[in-house]
């Protein structure tokens, strides 16, 4: 069976699993979804969908943004985990947005990878969910589910992304990154994991799917 046949099968599996998947960061537009994401670097979901509706309340844009000083910025998203550098870059790119883009969100690779603390998975995240561009938002629980579903050598996160754009048709990135991350959670954990309960592992090595 070829690659692209097995993510054919894992591909529906995922459909029947997770047939509608929401957008798991809580926003309300461009900016606070690509705050929200910036936020989600070593944090849960969970933890940033806590802490974003405190610092939403005081900017929920990039002009009040840059009314509040890091430290403040800081001291509200400390749960979040790495807040020095999360701070600065929430600071950082707030200004460049009134500087350079008129305080919108670009909705561009080259741009958004411009702006500081945002890597080429916050600006994926941000294209395909925020403006629905093709993309393939590649985190360590994708990286690591691609691997043990054999659709990539697992090398690094860009050879991941690589191998599941060629084998996964581009008019379906943006919902099987989503449903990917929701069965992880649900049933292929990197701890405890039972593949016998895993609608996916547990048919590998058999014919019938794999």
């Amino acid at each position: 069976m070829t690659k692209k046949e097995r993510a054919e099968k894992i591909v529906n599996i995922l459909d029947r699993e997770f047939p509608t998947v929401p957008i798991p960061l809580e926003h309300k537009d461009p900016y606070t979804l690509l705050v929200a994401v910036l936020l989600s670097a070593q944090c849960t979901d969970e933890r940033v969908n806590k802490i974003t509706p405190i610092l939403f309340a005081k900017a929920d844009n990039p002009y009040d943004m840059i009314k509040m000083s890091v430290e403040e910025i800081k001291e509200i998203i400390r749960p979040c985990g790495l807040s020095p550098m999360k701070s600065k870059g929430i600071y950082g790119l707030s200004h460049i947005l009134i500087d350079k883009h008129n305080g919108k969100v670009p909705q561009n690779f080259k741009d958004l990878e411009e702006l500081p603390a945002v890597g080429h998975k916050t600006a994926s995240v941000v294209m395909s969910q925020a403006f629905g561009v093709p993309a393939f938002p590649v985190d360590t629980h994708i990286h690591r589910l691609a691997y043990r579903w054999k659709l990539s050598t697992g090398k690094n996160v860009d050879k991941t992304e690589k191998d599941l754009k060629a084998c996964i048709p581009k008019s379906k990135w943006n919902k099987v990154h989503l449903q990917i991350i929701y069965f992880g959670r649900k049933y292929c954990p990197a701890r405890g994991h039972d593949p016998n309960k895993c609608p996916i592992c547990k048919d590998f090595g058999r014919a019938s799917l794999f």
